[in-house]
């Protein structure tokens, strides 16, 4: 069986290394069982004359080998845009190469998004209210308003540079966070006055949003939340693949798993908090049902896409709400409960997706070159 050529389009971390070379290596070992031979590379490996300097793993002496080659037809993007100009030269290399078949597109800022799926009445009712961040003023405003709210920077991840400002009392605010290195920000007991100083003194910039929160904390003061991963299969069709709990740790005002959170099941975290079987059951199945509303809309305003990570809070009457939406979703939560199967599907998932797409690609020539 000859195989065909995936690209993952990657970023380096620094000068040599690469993110997410452990999972790059796992999809090069299943990529091989089904005939797919995967090839990374970033856009700084592309040479003027469009050939590549690309990295195939070989099994055997379980090392990464360094080849010159065309570049690959089918590119799976796993660059996360941590820094504006990471953003400016993947935007730019999507451009130069607009001819070659991309798994997905990049999707919208926080803020975009938030407007773009207001408009969606059928998702909008899972979305927590959400404003830009304009003054220290208007934020105090929405904390009033709601007792309790997140700021977040409109194209973070991992939980940097993330705010939670909680109301105790008439007179008594609670400023807890992390700072754009993910460390802890220790708890800041404060009155209106005192708040608004400090709040003044991080300043935020119109870069930051500011959303309505949900009581995510477990009785040990924890806060949790889920992380469905929702991809395309082999048939080109979109199916739920997992979804897990995470807990953040003691102090922490978010669960990510980067961040020091740790991950527990579905049904155990659920079941920590509801009582009634049909209660978690009712609760499951509109968590899949709303992430297939979901990516079947990002579809007619993106383009294809290929999976997407759905940060998913459950408040304690059991209404689903929708945090956040991630396109480069991590699949490391399935390892970490000892889903195995899941986590195996996970990886693969993307593989077969690249297999189907290569095959309608192969199709639509032979059709073409028929007519």
């Amino acid at each position: 069986m000859s195989s065909q050529r995936l690209g993952v389009l990657a970023i380096y971390l620094s000068q040599s290394k690469l993110e997410e070379l452990a999972y790059f290596q796992k999809l090069s070992k299943e990529g091989k069982k089904i005939g797919v031979q995967v090839e990374v590379f970033t856009p700084d490996d592309v040479e003027s004359d469009n050939s590549v300097r690309t990295l195939t793993y070989d099994a055997g002496s379980s090392k990464w080998i360094r080849r010159r080659t065309s570049l690959p037809p089918v590119i799976y993007d796993r660059c996360r845009y941590k820094a504006v100009a990471n953003y400016r030269v993947l935007k730019a290399f999507r451009n130069r190469h607009a001819k070659l078949t991309f798994l997905s597109r990049p999707l919208a800022n926080k803020w975009s998004m938030h407007q773009l799926l207001s408009d969606n009445e059928d998702i909008r009712p899972y979305l927590p209210a959400t404003q830009r961040f304009s003054s220290v003023q208007e934020l105090v405003k929405a904390l009033k308003k709601h007792k309790l709210i997140y700021a977040k920077p409109k194209n973070g991840t991992g939980g940097r540079g993330i705010l939670r400002i909680e109301q105790l009392g008439s007179d008594l605010y609670l400023l807890q966070g992390r700072n754009q290195q993910r460390t802890i920000i220790a708890p800041y007991r404060a009155t209106e006055k005192q708040l608004l100083v400090k709040l003044n003194s991080l300043k935020l910039s119109p870069d930051y949003v500011v959303q309505q929160g949900i009581k995510l904390t477990l009785k040990d003061g924890r806060v949790h939340d889920y992380r469905l991963l929702i991809q395309k299969n082999g048939q080109g069709e979109w199916e739920v693949t997992g979804c897990a709990g995470r807990i953040g740790p003691h102090r922490s005002i978010t669960s990510n798993l980067h961040g020091g959170g740790s991950a527990v099941s579905q049904n155990k975290l659920l079941s920590y908090r509801f009582s009634s079987p049909d209660k978690i059951d009712s609760i499951k199945k509109e968590m899949t049902s709303f992430a297939h509303t979901l990516a079947g809309f990002l579809e007619t305003k993106f383009g294809k896409l290929c999976e997407l990570g759905l940060d998913i809070a459950v408040d304690p009457s059991g209404r689903v709400w929708l945090l956040e939406v991630n396109p480069k979703p991590s699949r490391e939560v399935f390892r970490k409960i000892g889903e195995s199967a899941t986590y195996q599907k996970a990886v693969t998932r993307p593989l077969e997706y690249a297999l189907w797409m290569m095959k309608q690609k192969k199709k639509k020539t032979e059709e073409t070159n028929m007519a």
